[in-house]
């Protein structure tokens, strides 16, 4: 399973909402806003109302991979990152699917379903200034 910095794992922890890709039956890419955790295994819980009736869930019966993105704009201050840049963690993995499990988030209308991501490529970008302050 692949790992995070310190900086993807906090910039992660500080976020709740990511687009998840899948790959819809006719080998279209099928992409959604969802709320996520972050785990201490490295694995990543998303959640939704109903999400077994989901078009997302039927896509990762049939083709359990998928790319996660989670990225807003960099701060947009003196002594920021990069300011007004983009910047994100995407996570490429394979999804597991749980049933009757406790949500990520703790919203009255989020099923107790859960799609699990186990990581096997994560790429951040512009989360940190490089060694030697160089801003590239």
């Amino acid at each position: 399973m692949a790992s995070y910095t310190e900086v993807e794992r906090a910039y992660l922890i500080g976020q709740s909402l990511g687009r998840l890709a899948t790959v819809g039956p006719k080998g279209a890419p099928h992409v959604r806003p969802v709320g996520f955790r972050l785990n201490d295994d490295g694995t990543i819980d998303i959640g939704g109302p109903n999400l077994s009736a989901s078009q997302r869930w039927r896509n990762v019966e049939r083709n359990p991979g998928v790319s996660f993105v989670v990225d807003d704009m960099t701060p947009d201050e003196p002594g920021a990152y990069k300011p007004g840049w983009g910047r994100g963690v995407e996570i490429r993995g394979r999804v597991e699917l749980l049933r009757d499990h406790e949500p990520p988030l703790p919203l009255d209308f989020f099923s107790r379903e859960v799609m699990r991501i186990h990581p096997e490529r994560v790429m951040g970008w512009n989360l940190e200034d490089p060694p030697g302050g160089s801003g590239s």
